[in-house]
Order: C-alpha cells, then sequence, then structure tokens
C-alpha cells in the first residue's frame, strides 16, 4: 500500500508504503531510487546479510550506493516514510555525504520521538492512522525548521527529473550557472551523491518503470532505447551494479514489495 503526503510535505516526503510479510524466514533486498528514508516497526526482526547485524527496530537509511540485502526472521509489519534525498540532512543534522549507505538508529538520533508510532504498528492500529499521525509529527517538526538552502537542490533535482536523467554535465552547467565540480560539491553535501550519479539513477529508474508497464510487448532493447541508452551492455552492467540482478532477472522476481524492494 502506497500513500502520497499531503501537498505541503511532499518537497520532503516521496511517499508512505506499507508493508506485511508473514513467511518466517524471507530474504529482501533494498536497492537506491535516489532516496533517504526512514523503516519503522514494532515488530520486526530484521538482520543485514553478511554482517548478520541486527537491525535496529526503527532506522533511517542514508542514499543508497547500490544495494542492501536483508533477512528477516519472522512475520513482520512496517512503514517505509520515503523521503527526499536531502531530508534525512534536515533531520539528523549532518551532510547527505556523511551517511551515505548508512543505517542510522532512531533511537540513536531522535530519542523516543517515534516510540508511539513503533507501539501502535505492534498493536496493529490503522496504518493509515500511524501515516495520518505521522504526517502531523512531520509537518510539526519542519515548521521550526530553515528549509530555503534546498531551494536550490530541490530546482536542479526537479531538472534531472523532467529529463528522466538524462542530461549531461554541460546540460546542468547551463541550467545552475555553476561548474561541474562546485554542483558536484553542493550534490554530495545535500543529496550524498555526485549529479551523475543520481541522473543516472533516474534514468535507471524509468527504464524500470518501462519495464514493469511495458505494452505491446517490447523487447528489453527497444525499452532501453527509449530510456535514453544507446549501449545495451552499458545498461546492462549499470543495471546489475545498482540492482544485483540483470533485468531479465528482475522481472522474473516474484514479490515487489516495492519497485526497489524486493524477495530475493
Amino acid at each position: 500500500m502506497q500513500i502520497s503526503p499531503p501537498k505541503h510535505l511532499s518537497p520532503f516526503i516521496r511517499h508512505y508504503i506499507f508493508l506485511e510479510n508473514s513467511k518466517e524466514i524471507s530474504n529482501v533486498r533494498l536497492f537506491t531510487d535516489g532516496s533517504t528514508g526512514l523503516i519503522l516497526s514494532g515488530d520486526m526482526n530484521l538482520y543485514s546479510s553478511g554482517s548478520e547485524d541486527h537491525m535496529p527496530l526503527s532506522f533511517f537509511y542514508g542514499t543508497l550506493s547500490s544495494y542492501k540485502d536483508f533477512y528477516s526472521k519472522g512475520a513482520f509489519s512496517l512503514v517505509a516514510v520515503v523521503f527526499q534525498p536531502y531530508f534525512l540532512n534536515i533531520l539528523v543534522k549532518a551532510s547527505a555525504k556523511e551517511v551515505k549507505d548508512s543505517i542510522i538508529s532512531v533511537e540513536d538520533v531522535l530519542k523516543n520521538s517515534f516510540q508511539r508510532f513503533q507501539e501502535n504498528l505492534l498493536n496493529k492500529i490503522n496504518p493509515l492512522t500511524v501515516i495520518h499521525d505521522l504526517n502531523i509529527f512531520f509537518t510539526e517538526f519542519i515548521t521550526g525548521e530553515n528549509t530555503s538552502d534546498y531551494a536550490f537542490i530541490t530546482a536542479v533535482q526537479k531538472y534531472i527529473l523532467q529529463n528522466k536523467g538524462s542530461v549531461s554535465s554541460k546540460e546542468l552547467e547551463r541550467f545552475t550557472g555553476y561548474t561541474e565540480r562546485h554542483l558536484e560539491r553542493k550534490f554530495e553535501n545535500h543529496m550524498g551523491i555526485s549529479p551523475k550519479k543520481y541522473s543516472n539513477i533516474i534514468r535507471l529508474h524509468y527504464f524500470l518503470s518501462l519495464m514493469n508497464n511495458r505494452k505491446y510487448n517490447e523487447n528489453l532493447t527497444t525499452l532501453s532505447y527509449d530510456a535514453g541508452y544507446t549501449d545495451q551492455s552499458h545498461l546492462i552492467r549499470e543495471f546489475k551494479n545498482n540492482v544485483g540482478l540483470t533485468p531479465k532477472q528482475y522481472l522474473k522476481t516474484e514479490n515487489k514489495m516495492a519497485v526497489n524492494f524486493i524477495e530475493l
């Protein structure tokens, strides 16, 4: 279940997702979409694959360079709050570059601010009620924050999104009036990644949207050209680096809990 935030929060929150998993053991993968976010749960036993570290019950995640694998022990339900990339900076008071690829316990940053939401999820309160209360919380939070510094970054982000990620460094220089290096520093501080990396992610997700919604049974080669790729081997290499699968393997994945949150 995907829920949009109210209009005044859309510059900070892309959407909410409520997920339930009834299996005793699940292997899941979260791969980059250029966003940051918050995972809220009251009953989740989630572990990092490889290190086997037990994830906090609720945590923030920074902008991902590629993907992270987890496995769960037992059923769980959660609310994912998918942020605009720069909103995590505002919440944790840190450069996006510092928290890139990081998992940050909510308790370590905001103490008990989210405890009541965790308890409501544990007690099986209607997730729409939880999301409504989260909207109130985030509205109150941003009221006291200076967010004017993000106007420039949001304008550049919008330009990249409107062009579906197919923008060159020279086009960004002309649009912003900044040199490539200056824009890169600002982007890494606010978004955690370079404009080029963010553009590549957006283009990849445009290809994903074409692939997931393809009509007339277009082949992947045609879709890759439609998404701005002139070299299919480059697409497959970039897809594997970011998703950990080939496009055909992704298509065969049965349980897509969200576009970029899949069961392996």
